[in-house]
């Protein structure tokens, strides 16, 4: 859903590159300041939204208790 990764990308652009522009010497610094963000996002940022849950935590229940 395009509305989900707008919201994605506005959360991460907040987070890790808004005032820290300066803090990456080049596009490959970037790029992997963004690769370590986007598994910080999915594997330890909790969401209320998600019951407290990380997203790989949720995605985990949900597919549990559709088996």
């Amino acid at each position: 859903d395009d509305g989900l990764m707008e919201g994605f990308f506005g959360i991460l652009k907040r987070e890790m590159f808004y005032g820290f522009e300066k803090n990456y010497k080049n596009l490959d610094e970037l790029k992997a300041a963004i690769e370590d963000y986007i598994h910080y996002y999915n594997h330890h940022r909790i969401k209320s939204t998600l019951k407290g849950h990380t997203p790989i935590e949720y995605r985990s229940m949900a597919l549990k208790q559709a088996i």
